[in-house]
């Protein structure tokens, strides 16, 4: 099982180079925080490096994302879309068959049982479009551990079916009223949360950002999934796909996607972020097209601010891509022309959103949905014997209502 989870340097490619040894990918990532966090944090890397060449911790995650996620989950070719497209054949990951319906559930046990392995009892995480916050008070639940979610009061407003499946798993959902109500603000909360209770809380990071070794500990955790894929496809048509599309917010989901792939030159790997209303400033959440480098919540990446370094007020459909930094190990490959960004409007994600549970009876979540967007209009400019896979990262259920109401459907 171990080499299923953690593939060592030998057998995972010359890429586990990165982060070095002060955290970061290239110019990016790193420790950007106060000064009673960096021993924690320290401490943190160590007992995961440990954790993660002691088989019984490999064992005990392997055996929990089998009967409690329910992995592996399903590669799917939609066939019926792809008729109707007349392009490349499209397949969906299916991360929205796990447990607590999303990819977050992969991390929120690794960390969780990370945490116990470090004499941790109390959880806090910070949760957007509310599905890290259900798979952590799942998984806190399961465990039997303390458990407090951070969430902006609009996104609890327009995820209110997640929040009170926190509540029902026994989590404390605490919201977030300043600025945005949103994910970044919820971030900052669950912070100063860590900073004040950091001897017997562990912070369980949803997203591949943050201050090192976040990024690299959420990667690792969601490699998984990728790794998944390959074999899957391998299986299904003897070949690698010709590209890979996931949205980004943070980047977890797609940076578990991509990885088993990024030495596999001929496979084209494609983002797609927050195009919202319109790449006008604080209108959208596309980092790359609009942002710059800066410092935000613990880690350098590219941010959206202004010429002051205040900032700027984004806007998403979706919750969980309304966030104004992207995780740093996506700066880097975007630096080397190996992940490709593109951005997708909130009208098209909708649009997407309905297209998908119209010809496949599949909804997907409003994050997912801006990677299908961009899936639906690369495929018809694909040849037939194109594949084209997207990660399903979450499904719809949650989204139901919000998209109904900007929709005009209420």
């Amino acid at each position: 099982m171990s080499s299923l989870l953690f593939p060592s340097a030998e057998t995972d490619g010359p890429r586990l180079k990165h982060p070095d040894a002060s955290g970061r990918f290239g110019p990016y990532g790193g420790m950007f925080v106060p000064e009673t966090l960096v021993t924690p944090l320290l401490d943190l890397e160590k007992a995961y490096r440990e954790a993660r060449e002691d088989p019984a911790f490999q064992e005990e995650l392997a055996l929990l994302l089998k009967e409690y996620a329910g992995r592996p989950t399903e590669l799917y070719f939609a066939e019926r879309l792809t008729k109707e497209l007349g392009g490349a054949k499209i397949y969906f990951k299916r991360e929205d068959l796990l447990h607590t319906g999303a990819h977050k559930i992969n991390n929120a046990l690794g960390q969780a049982i990370l945490a116990k392995r470090m004499g941790k009892k109390r959880i806090i995480a910070e949760t957007g479009a509310g599905q890290h916050g259900i798979a952590t008070a799942s998984v806190c639940a399961k465990l039997g551990l303390e458990c407090v979610i951070y969430m902006g009061a609009e996104d609890m407003r327009r995820q209110s079916l997640n929040v009170y499946r926190m509540r029902l798993c026994g989590a404390e959902v605490r919201g977030v009223e300043s600025g945005q109500k949103t994910l970044k603000e919820a971030i900052n909360e669950a912070m100063r949360d860590w900073v004040t209770n950091v001897r017997s809380t562990h912070y369980i990071l949803g997203s591949a950002l943050g201050s090192h070794p976040y990024p690299m500990i959420v990667r690792d955790f969601h490699r998984v999934i990728g790794r998944e894929t390959r074999a899957q496809i391998l299986e299904k048509e003897g070949r690698l796909p010709d590209e890979l599309v996931a949205c980004v917010g943070g980047g977890s989901n797609a940076i578990g996607f991509f990885f088993a792939f990024l030495d596999d030159h001929d496979v084209r790997l494609t983002g797609v972020e927050a195009g919202g209303r319109g790449i006008q400033k604080g209108d959208h959440a596309a980092r790359f097209e609009g942002g710059k480098l800066g410092i935000l919540q613990g880690c350098k990446t590219y941010i959206l601010q202004n010429e002051e370094g205040q900032i700027d007020l984004t806007h998403s459909v979706s919750a969980g891509l309304d966030y104004a930094a992207v995780g740093p190990e996506h700066a880097f490959y975007r630096d080397q022309k190996r992940i490709h960004f593109a951005s997708a409007s909130d009208q098209k994600a909708l649009h997407a959103f309905r297209e998908c549970a119209r010809v496949e009876g599949i909804i997907p979540a409003l994050e997912s949905s801006h990677g299908f967007a961009y899936a639906l209009e690369r495929a018809k400019e694909l040849s037939s014997d194109k594949i084209l896979i997207v990660n399903m990262s979450g499904r719809g259920d949650k989204d139901v209502q919000e998209a109904a109401r900007v929709m005009g459907e209420l």
